[in-house]
């Protein structure tokens, strides 16, 4: 049984070409400069990775990368997935929850590293004790839950913790926003890992932590470990996630005026009614899952009935939950009904769409289609704002790239305005908007951040707490934010408990299992690694000082009243420069 020495200077890595199904294991680096997790995967990326080669190329990597604290402290439950995108050619990463992070861990592997293009669809078994291609062509064109049902079965017998992670058709297409599964309920989401999985022609990896670590004995790990479980399930610091969880956001969002509703063309819906956090635990909750290593217990699933066939014939289905899918697949597309909302989940679970980047490019498209840009000649079906069932189908031709429109919306609604007009009402900043209509701070935020995500910084907090408007004050507050967040997740945390682990904090963890150096590295070496990740973004085509925020940002009121356009455009500037700077290309200013 593998063993893992929690305190190696190293990073141990798992290396796997897909095309001779060959795998190597080395040690890479030193712990203390890159950390763990993003830093991790962007080092990785930076030694091995290919800039100047297209994204697409069978040499580029799919990196998975845990951290240092990984499966040692509550919430330490994520992992990285580190790739260049198929939306934007660009270096990115994505996280996601489940499994994944502890059976790396304890399969004695701080990173899997995949390049080439196996022979044939294949799944790939990952363990301390062997690593095997298993081809799969049977399962082309499968769904998520039928590929996880039979790779389930691949581990059987194995004892330690496992994880599947898959993709379904629209990975399989080339989709630009298909999304990697990972053990049914957790997404790596965004910006394509999908489709970046799918290039190596790889179904899914189960990955099965066969191994043991040897947890420090002496010192203050095990007071230090208490306390911090104590912080997390007895005080009000994670108390929402386990409640409500996020969809609780909801309704105060729309009395604040800060929910998209109809592709943004409003911020507040007096009839959100049965769509809120609370109605919709009191009427389809059926269970809490949690990932592994977390006490929380924030995955909320649904149970959802649907009829088919004859009168009393009924499918019952679990669906998980969180106020991003609620928004993007609801309020998005002014749908109310949180059944018609969970039908919509569902479907692109089994396809393996991201749900943000698909409800806001079908919200784009039902705009589009109200104004007579396009027309059922291109979406096939009806797409109307307040009509589901038009919106279900055209989920599967997305997934199916069924005709030209379909395959330039699967590649981002930005895509689709730019070959049929719209761009005005596209609601794209760096990729698909997240839930937060509120304000300046946060759309020029998500506009010019690493992964054009809500999660890079908290630009939606500073929007509702500032009282002034501060152009240096807001810029400084995104630059801080984001690597305090970095730092968090080089480790690799769940955001979610950012108040819990200050940097005193994540010191004081790293020092109780005899990492001192690492301790005290951390700050810069945080640092460095979102300045890497800067770098290697810009080295694979972003420059920031072409981001774009559409005219329908400027047209929103919100309870702060109209948009101040000259201040966002001024933050806009002030976080470009920085992000310039941060990336080693100050010279490039103007």
């Amino acid at each position: 049984m593998p063993r893992l020495d929690i305190a190696r200077p190293h990073s141990r890595v798992l290396r796997y070409d897909a095309t001779t199904g060959k795998a190597r294991v080395e040690e890479f680096g030193l712990r203390t400069e890159h950390l763990g997790g993003s830093g991790l995967a962007a080092a990785l990326y930076e030694a091995s990775g290919l800039a100047s080669a297209p994204a697409d190329a069978e040499e580029q990597p799919v990196i998975f990368a845990v951290g240092p604290l990984t499966g040692l402290f509550p919430l330490m439950s994520k992992s990285v997935c580190g790739f260049r995108s198929p939306y934007n050619g660009q270096w990115t990463e994505s996280h996601a929850g489940g499994r994944l992070a502890l059976s790396l861990r304890f399969a004695g592997y701080d990173a899997l590293v995949v390049t080439g293009r196996a022979p044939e669809l294949s799944c790939l078994v990952v363990g301390g004790h062997e690593i095997r291609t298993i081809p799969v062509p049977f399962l082309r064109g499968a769904d998520v839950f039928r590929t996880g049902k039979y790779m389930r079965g691949l581990g059987h017998g194995v004892s330690g913790h496992r994880s599947t992670i898959r993709i379904g058709s629209a990975g399989e297409n080339g989709v630009g926003y298909a999304c990697i599964n990972v053990d049914s309920f957790r997404h790596f989401g965004r910006l394509g890992s999908g489709t970046a999985l799918g290039r190596k022609n790889l179904k899914g990896i189960q990955v099965i932590g066969d191994g043991s670590a040897t947890l420090p004995q002496k010192g203050t790990y095990a007071a230090l470990l208490k306390d911090i479980h104590v912080d997390v399930t007895t005080t009000s610091a994670m108390r929402k996630y386990h409640d409500l969880g996020t969809p609780e956001n909801l309704e105060p969002l729309n009395k604040l005026r800060a929910l998209p509703w109809r592709n943004l063309q409003k911020t507040s819906d007096p009839g959100i009614g049965g769509l809120t956090g609370l109605r919709i635990a009191e009427d389809l909750l059926l269970r809490q899952s949690a990932c592994a290593g977390c006490p929380v217990g924030c995955i909320h699933i649904a149970l959802l009935r649907e009829q088919f066939g004859e009168e009393h014939d009924y499918l019952y289905k679990q669906v998980p939950y969180d106020y991003e899918p609620l928004f993007s697949l609801g309020t998005m597309l002014d749908l109310k009904d949180p059944a018609q909302v969970l039908g919509l989940m569902d479907e692109t679970e089994r396809t393996g769409l991201d749900c943000m980047s698909s409800g806001v490019a079908l919200a784009w498209a039902a705009e589009a289609s109200e104004k007579g840009i396009v027309g059922e000649g291109e979406t096939i079906v009806p797409l109307r704002f307040g009509e589901w069932t038009g919106f279900r189908t055209a989920l599967r031709h997305i997934a199916a790239r069924s005709n030209e429109f379909y395959d330039i919306l699967g590649q981002g609604a930005m895509a689709a305005a730019g070959k049929y007009g719209g761009g005005d009402f596209a609601c794209v900043l760096g990729q698909e908007m997240a839930g937060y209509a509120t304000g300046e701070v946060f759309f020029a935020g998500q506009a010019l951040g690493f992964r054009h995500s809500h999660l890079d910084n908290g630009g939606y907090s500073f929007d509702q707490s500032a009282k002034e408007k501060d152009v240096d004050a807001a810029v400084k507050y995104l630059v801080d934010d984001e690597h305090g967040r970095v730092m968090l997740t080089c480790m690799v945390a769940c955001l979610f408990a950012r108040k819990v682990y200050t940097q005193e904090r994540v010191q004081e963890c790293l020092s109780s299992l005899g990492l001192e150096d690492m301790a005290q590295a951390l700050p810069g070496a945080s640092e460095a690694m979102r300045n890497l990740r800067y770098r290697l973004k810009a080295d694979t085509g972003f420059d920031p000082r072409e981001a774009r925020i559409p005219k329908r940002y400027t047209e929103l009121v919100t309870w702060k009243g109209e948009i101040d356009q000259s201040y966002m455009e001024a933050i806009q500037a002030g976080y470009c420069r920085e992000i310039l700077r941060m990336a080693g290309r100050d010279g490039e200013m103007k």
